[in-house]
């Protein structure tokens, strides 16, 4: 369902003067990562868009169908929880 992305690396004066074309290329799927003498400090990336009420739905049937089949095997959640902070 994820467009391909592509990893593309610039310069911070570069990615400066050329802001706009790198926009349309983060619009169509790529990445970009801006280097500040050499070392990355930023990355541009796509904006998620926001799932449908259908979509989510169908996701959550999915986690309830794989949760479905799971158990503790006779552990208690309290004890899990408590292990946990230990």
């Amino acid at each position: 369902m994820a467009a391909h992305q592509r990893s593309n690396t610039i310069g911070a004066y570069e990615a400066k003067t050329h802001l706009s074309e790198l926009l349309e290329k983060v619009e169509a799927g790529e990445e970009i990562t801006i280097t500040k003498h050499g070392a990355p400090v930023a990355k541009l990336v796509p904006v998620r868009r926001e799932a449908s009420v259908e979509q989510r739905a169908a996701a959550i049937g999915r986690i309830q169908k794989l949760s479905a089949g799971l158990s503790l095997a006779g552990l208690k959640i309290r004890d899990l929880i408590n292990e946990g902070r230990r």
